[in-house]
């Protein structure tokens, strides 16, 4: 026997079992993004290596050790892209749709990082995410935030997230207070592990986000970036904040907060939670006014988040969210016996004709009809419908409950399309 392939680590198969709570949640992400009249955008897997160099920063630990990146054939440079907006940019700037315009988009897709696997965050995972191009106020920072928090509503985990948010000023206002950090950090040096040591010389505010406890100590009290804020960008967090108050957004200005990638100014923010253990970030995102001119592009403001898929299904489950998913199938449709299957199979497109929206099964592969009644349950539906000879004969069809205890009727074929819209409410 041959050696079984199996996938790549870190890289998981979406199994029957779990597409269903996949497809709930990227419908419902459909539902709101087109609410707030956001329009998709799709850009390719791949990417040239050069354009995360010069957007998230080569420095970073995504373009240090993370991305995947290969020769193709012509010896040019390729990485599987690492995050999404980078490629927004990208395809915005190519195809004229950013200056001296608006836009708000959304997409949803692969990423790629080769990073340790663990529960929630995978070498191959789905992120959805938002960019905003051509508004400058803090209004159209509160609303992708209000978007956020939509998505927290409809999936019912609101009670369970927290937002967190900061300031991170204007370019200028970041040189002179990276230069009060390193000064203060200096002081500190023994207490900093190999990462901050590192990073205080490429990139001093990443000091500030590190996870061990020690650095965390050495630096609770290290100036505050916020309290070193150019004016403009002070007025411009203070009319978030008094709009996510006018909203009822409740929040917390967290100091340390600096996100991981190099493009972000002013806003920052973060939705997290203590339902997922270590992994507590289920949201992030924030303003990237240089970013499109960093990339070739004319100055074009910008803002949005992104959200890992993988965390917010693992987050549903947890809190046995999932449990209320719409069932594959609504309705299964046996067939008593092979005289009957072509009847079975004609009230089943006739009825698919007349409601699109149900889900139907034919049982398939003959048996008897404890067997068909034991798949009928194994489907998920909610009901069976029974079709025998004398049902065929009369143009009838038998319907049996099988999740409420309701004594089996029968519903002839043109009350049939009635009975079905009125039962699954379509």
């Amino acid at each position: 026997m041959s050696k079984q392939i199996q996938a790549i680590r870190g890289m998981n198969d979406c199994l029957p079992t779990e597409s269903g709570l996949w497809q709930y949640v990227e419908s419902t992400i459909r539902q709101v993004v087109a609410s707030y009249g956001y329009q998709e955008i799709r850009t390719p897997i791949v990417e040239s290596t050069d354009l995360f160099k010069r957007s998230i920063g080569e420095v970073t630990d995504i373009v240090e050790k993370e991305m995947y990146t290969f020769e193709d054939r012509n010896s040019d440079s390729l990485s599987l892209r690492p995050e999404g907006t980078a490629c927004v940019v990208r395809a915005g700037n190519e195809h004229g749709l950013l200056y001296n315009q608006q836009q708000r988009l959304w997409y949803m897709g692969q990423m790629f990082r080769h990073e340790r696997p663990q529960k929630g965050r995978y070498r191959q995972f789905h992120q959805f995410g938002v960019e905003v191009f051509g508004l400058a106020g803090p209004d159209i920072d509160a609303e992708v935030i209000l978007l956020s928090a939509r998505l927290w509503k409809k999936f019912g985990i609101s009670q369970n997230v927290t937002l967190e948010i900061n300031s991170l000023g204007s370019a200028d206002a970041r040189v002179s207070y990276k230069k009060q950090l390193v000064a203060f950090l200096k002081t500190r040096e023994s207490e900093l592990d190999e990462d901050s040591l590192r990073r205080l010389k490429t990139n001093p505010l990443r000091v500030l986000d590190s996870k061990n406890p020690q650095v965390q100590n050495a630096v609770k009290d290290a100036p505050k970036l916020i309290d070193c804020l150019d004016e403009e960008s002070a007025k411009h967090f203070q009319g978030l904040c008094e709009r996510l108050d006018n909203l009822g957004i409740q929040y917390r200005v967290n100091p340390a907060l600096v996100r991981g990638l190099d493009y972000y100014n002013r806003t920052v923010f973060e939705w997290v939670t203590e339902s997922l253990g270590s992994q507590g970030t289920v949201c992030a995102g924030g303003r990237y006014d240089g970013l499109v001119e960093q990339l070739g592009g004319k100055a074009t403001q910008g803002v949005g988040f992104a959200m890992g898929l993988e965390r917010l299904v693992l987050m549903l489950q947890t809190l046995d969210l999932d449990k209320n998913i719409v069932s594959v199938v609504d309705i299964y449709v046996t067939a008593m016996d092979e005289s009957v299957e072509l009847y079975a199979r004609q009230v089943s497109e006739t009825l698919r004709d007349a409601v699109p929206q149900i889900k139907l099964m034919n049982h398939c592969g003959g048996g008897n009809f404890k067997k068909q009644m034991k798949r009928a349950d194994q489907s998920g539906a909610s009901i069976a419908f029974i079709i025998g000879q004398d049902e065929m004969a009369s143009q009838q069809v038998a319907i049996k409950y099988l999740r409420e205890k309701q004594p089996q009727e029968t519903i002839s074929l043109n009350e049939l399309t009635h009975f079905t819209q009125k039962l699954f409410n379509v």
